[in-house]
């Protein structure tokens, strides 16, 4: 109890209307791996392998949060605060820092602006300590390597307990692009990015819960060489080419992507059976070497600015969650792959062709057990398998040995 008579209360009192609202949390996820192979070609598990390397331990993340949140005299939020670091052995870093407004009047809207998560997809938007996999699946990875990016969001939201829409949400935001994957934005080129998404529904007759979305990212990345490479066909057969032109300075190398999200769960007696599925399709401009956005412009070992390439791809994943007749016990399996380019498959990825690495498909299976020892304490023991198309590349004419198993402890609070 405060005595707001005096002066030392009166000023705890000020202190407590001031820093009331804020709260803190966070988790560490210390890990150890093992991998098929020394040096494994398998990034999407924690990051790359040394040569001499196929076991491992690491600190994958360990977050430290801060929330605030400022209410109105009538008990509505009117301004959210978050900010978030994410420390490793390997140094400490920025994961998310932003600030929202709330409008009253309509509660409808709010807008969001800072280093935040982009609204596109489930997979990419669901926390990492929440998820059961150790790793997001490579599609996600490869498209949004960072998950976060700076840019201003308007987000609408019906708040009101009447309303017949709280079921309902449309985000849409404008984006730099690279997120933090690079240090700074390096074209003058944005990207906007929405999500159309149901929260969850009960459906009586199936006694199951329904929710999912819908999502677009339309941007790209200036072209700042004379090259720009894309496939186009030539005597039936697809290669990757580029025309050697000024004009091709400047011109926008598409990031295009359409996807489809959906979840239900059905509950059990103690637990419940979730099914999780997404699908994501479109046009994604790497470089020839490397499929996923690059962070910051690519250029070659003397500073000269490398070409673009221009890709058709797809891909999906899906989940299976069983708990295990108690909420503590879960299994979970795992299906996903990502073809980086469509536009061909197997032995017609050769180097005459003028494809690499970056343009070979990865079918990745998972399977794990989640133990859910306390509200602070998760355990996960999880094995994730590639298996890589077989092409006419070198090294690339047989299956990689690139599985990773992980047992990962997380603690949080």
């Amino acid at each position: 109890m405060i005595d707001t008579s005096t002066r030392i209360g009166k000023s705890m009192l000020t202190i407590y209307n001031k820093f009331g609202n804020i709260g803190f949390s966070g988790y560490i996820q210390p890990q150890f791996q093992v991998a098929e192979s020394k040096g494994a070609p398998n990034e999407f598990e924690g990051g790359t392998w040394p040569v001499a390397v196929s076991n491992r331990f690491r600190i994958r993340r360990g977050r430290i949060r801060t929330d605030y949140t400022h209410y109105t005299d009538e008990g509505k939020p009117s301004v959210y605060f978050l900010v978030q670091f994410d420390g490793t052995e390997q140094g400490l870093n920025i994961r998310d820092l932003w600030g929202r407004y709330y409008e009253n009047k309509f509660e409808l809207f709010h807008f969001s602006m800072g280093m935040m998560a982009r609204p596109f997809g489930y997979e990419i938007l669901l926390s990492s300590m929440n998820r059961e996999s150790p790793e997001r699946g490579r599609m996600s990875q490869t498209l949004m390597k960072t998950e976060r990016d700076l840019g201003f969001m308007v987000s609408l939201n019906p708040r009101k307990a009447s309303s017949k829409f709280k079921w309902f949400a449309i985000d849409l935001g404008i984006y730099n692009g690279q997120g933090l994957a690079g240090p700074q934005e390096y074209d003058n080129h944005k990207d906007v990015v929405f999500r159309i998404s149901s929260k969850r529904q009960t459906i009586k007759g199936l006694n199951a819960k329904i929710s999912g979305g819908l999502s677009g990212y339309i941007g790209g990345i200036t072209n700042q060489s004379t090259m720009l490479y894309s496939m186009k066909q030539e005597d039936g057969i697809w290669k990757m080419q580029t025309d050697s032109l000024s004009g091709n300075i400047g011109k926008n190398a598409s990031r295009r992507y359409f996807g489809a999200d959906f979840q239900i769960i059905f509950p059990n007696a103690e637990g419940q059976t979730e099914f999780r599925a997404e699908y994501i399709r479109g046009q994604q401009t790497g470089t020839l070497s490397n499929s996923a956005s690059p962070g910051t412009y690519p250029v070659d070992g003397t500073g000269k600015n490398l070409p673009l390439a221009i890709r058709s791809f797809d891909g999906a994943y899906i989940y299976f969650l069983q708990h295990l007749g108690s909420w503590h016990h879960q299994i979970g399996l795992k299906f996903d792959w990502y073809d980086p380019n469509k536009k061909v498959s197997g032995k017609e990825i050769s180097k005459d062709n003028g494809l690499t690495a970056a343009d070979i498909r990865y079918n990745t299976f998972g399977i794990g057990y989640i133990n859910y020892v306390n509200p602070y304490l998760k355990l996960v023991l999880w094995y994730e398998h590639p298996v890589n198309e077989k092409t006419s590349l070198t090294g690339f004419e047989k299956d990689l040995k690139d599985g990773v198993f992980t047992a990962r402890a997380q603690f949080n609070f």
